[in-house]
């Protein structure tokens, strides 16, 4: 008799942050039990829909949408999409017929795990925040295990499900001392020069990118260092007219930097957003960092990320109301003291857990063979 190819569904999406990970998880499967069958959940219109068809993977949408807090016209609309996604979760749980189902956070985990959990199919969830989502909060009590990035998740989840691996990040950012090299040539940057990273997530950050534009002279003037400015889609033609009008030739503007390895591996500063699977490169690049906890996500939980690493001095956080004023100023303070770098490279360094992807593979695994 024919041996039942095991089949998984990993779910999440929405950003970056969620997408990458819930991809490297999916890539730690394929490792170690090559023949498995992976389908993805996402939600229809984000940017799961293009990034992971073109990581090798099927996807099905579903109609899901955020939660407006305000009352409004969406609200109504949300639990419509709601109930719309609920419906195709079941279809999708029916026909795929999966042995586990991951979550990872995002719009799209909420009616897949739930409908998965109604029906008895196992679920994992992945947290990637140090402070647990009303959604992964209520899905925790049927969920077969809880990996987190953060210690102290006992506030929210079981303990006893508990298991600490960290979040999955991009493996190409291994040995990023020998690729220097390699990052000079492509950004084009000029021998001996301080690099600065600036990071606003894959979407952009409109106050980091005000933030610089308010002190473009300055930076300008500061002819050692060098500026990789990775400012997002929607910003970026804006800001190019922008700059156009100044003697920026230390700046390197980019919508979205697909060699991020050859990025890290060459700043000696990076300012960054704080979300956690950001948070989880920055650790394991080790390098110091500047973060400003964007304030339009839920329950503020870039802030309470930020604050994890401050607490043990792994990196500087600066709020977003003050950024316009202080990030810029702050940067070169930071760049001109190497006593404080090395404090905050070696914190940082201190909490990276670069072997996520395959422990929760591994986790997974673990939980088909008890089924």
């Amino acid at each position: 008799m024919e041996k039942k190819r095991l089949k998984i569904i990993v779910s999440g999406g929405g950003t970056g942050g969620h997408i990458f990970p819930a991809i490297s998880i999916a890539n730690a499967l394929k490792e170690l039990q090559p023949d498995v069958d992976i389908l993805f959940v996402g939600a229809d219109g984000k940017m799961e829909m293009e990034k992971v068809p073109n990581a090798g993977y099927k996807i099905v949408g579903l109609p899901v949408a955020g939660f407006q807090r305000k009352l409004s016209v969406k609200s109504f609309t949300f639990f419509i999409k709601l109930y719309r996604s609920m419906m195709k979760a079941k279809k999708v749980l029916k026909e795929f017929n999966p042995d586990v189902v991951v979550g990872v956070g995002g719009y799209a985990s909420g009616p897949i795990l739930k409908a998965a959990q109604r029906k008895g199919i196992p679920t994992l969830i992945q947290e990637q925040n140090s402070y647990a989502g009303v959604t992964n909060r209520l899905l925790a009590k049927k969920a077969k295990a809880i990996c987190v990035a953060y210690e102290g998740m006992e506030k929210y989840f079981p303990a006893e499900k508990i298991i600490m691996t960290g979040n999955p990040v991009r493996q190409d950012l291994v040995n990023l001392a020998a690729k220097k090299e390699e990052a000079v040539k492509y950004f084009e940057i000029t021998q001996g020069q301080r690099v600065i990273l600036i990071l606003g997530g894959s979407l952009g950050a409109r106050t980091i990118n005000k933030s610089l534009l308010g002190f473009i002279k300055e930076i300008g003037e500061q002819t050692d260092t060098t500026l990789i400015w990775q400012c997002g889609k929607i910003y970026h033609d804006e800001l190019k007219k922008e700059l156009a009008g100044y003697d920026a030739k230390n700046i390197r503007l980019y919508d979205f930097i697909t060699r991020m390895d050859l990025a890290f591996s060459i700043a000696d500063l990076i300012v960054s957003r704080a979300g956690a699977g950001t948070i989880s490169e920055l650790c394991l690049v080790g390098k110091p960092a500047i973060l400003i906890p964007s304030p339009n996500v839920s329950e503020d939980h870039q802030t309470k990320n930020a604050m994890a690493l401050v607490k043990k001095d792994a990196a500087i956080m600066i709020d977003d109301l003050s950024a316009s004023k202080e990030l810029v100023i702050s940067a070169f303070d930071l760049l001109a003291n190497k006593e404080k770098q090395v404090v905050l490279s070696t914190n940082i360094a201190k909490m990276a857990l670069p072997n996520a992807a395959k422990e929760i593979a591994g986790k997974v695994l673990e939980i088909v063979k008890n089924k």
